[in-house]
């Protein structure tokens, strides 16, 4: 399998989720089920059946999380520098029709989250700005059809 780029905070974050779900949900999910148990029919109980779907969101969710972060590259970004855009940089574009500004770090697939500024390295406005420099200009396919962008930071926090 290949590996999947990640921030070290990204990585720490699908740990943090990781032990929750295994030391947290699943013990509540369990003695969820064995109480909803104890209401006796179990093809009538709802409880029963809400607790089991739980339960299998839980463990679907726990293997996910032991399947990506055993393929996990963590890529210290604080050992990185300069003006060319790579993974892990944070980078603030201008809207070249708007003059609109915003930020965005690119990180892994896993740990995107637009409404934090940070978008996957697979996502096109991200794959456009990869290896290019402070002041060059990126066009971008998105939904609303073509876009243009000047870089105007590079940083590697």
């Amino acid at each position: 399998m290949d590996r999947i780029p990640m921030t070290a905070e990204g990585y720490a974050q699908l740990e943090i989720e990781l032990k929750n779900l295994k030391s947290v949900e699943r013990p509540a999910v369990i003695a969820a089920i064995a109480e909803a148990r104890e209401h006796g029919d179990l093809s009538e109980n709802a409880e029963y059946h809400a607790a089991r779907e739980k339960q299998g969101f839980i463990e679907g969710r726990i293997k996910e999380l032991e399947a990506v972060i055993s393929v996990a590259e963590v890529i210290d970004t604080s050992q990185l520098s300069g003006d060319v855009v790579r993974f892990g940089a944070t980078v603030m574009v201008a809207d070249e029709e708007t003059d609109e500004e915003t930020t965005y770090q690119i990180v892994g697939q896993h740990e995107a989250d637009l409404e934090k500024g940070k978008i996957s390295v697979s996502s096109p406005l991200a794959r456009g700005l990869i290896g290019k420099s402070l002041g060059d200009s990126v066009e971008v396919r998105t939904p609303g059809g073509m876009k243009s962008y000047e870089i105007i930071e590079v940083d590697y926090k």
